[in-house]
């Protein structure tokens, strides 16, 4: 079971690193991706996270279905990324099985080329007290490419800000 989950997600990768939203800054979806599957839950009271920054760029650590990972804080992106290493991980660990494989989605990349991509569910993700249930995420082709947390979380925490000085995200 766990290899034919391997074998599904390898053959519905994405590159999604170089995918830009459509038109109007936001990406076009088919209207089954339309439909709100995730459901956020917390303690109510605002948060800070203390973000790091690497190669130029802010990290946030977050846990996918119970497994730490550090995710760049991307608003930009219209999804969470996973690269294809991490969701083999997460296969191997029974962590996303072949039921969370939701489909396939048509992106349009920067260069107005279109490519085919997997969508899958986590089950849980977290950062601090704030945990999103049942959220769609993109699995990204490249073993090495980076983690980004991206429009699909961030939507789901309401009010999100930043404290760049100080290197806080803070979650109200």
């Amino acid at each position: 079971m766990r290899k034919a989950l391997l074998l599904i997600i390898a053959a519905m990768t994405i590159v999604s690193c170089q995918f830009r939203p459509r038109g109007g800054g936001e990406r076009q979806r088919k209207k089954h991706d339309t439909e709100h599957i995730s459901q956020s839950k917390h303690s109510g009271k605002p948060m800070k996270i203390k973000m790091v920054r690497e190669n130029g760029v802010l990290v946030v650590p977050v846990k996918v279905n119970g497994v730490q990972m550090s995710f760049i804080f991307d608003t930009g992106a219209s999804d969470i990324t996973i690269s294809q290493t991490e969701a083999q991980f997460l296969a191997k660990q029974g962590l996303l099985t072949q039921q969370d494989v939701i489909g396939k989605q048509q992106y349009q990349i920067a260069d107005g080329s279109f490519s085919e991509g997997t969508i899958i569910r986590l089950k849980e993700l977290t950062i601090g007290d704030r945990t999103i249930n049942n959220v769609k995420a993109s699995v990204i082709e490249s073993q090495n490419a980076p983690l980004l947390l991206g429009q699909t979380a961030l939507s789901e925490f309401g009010k999100v800000s930043l404290d760049y000085k100080n290197g806080y995200i803070i979650f109200e």
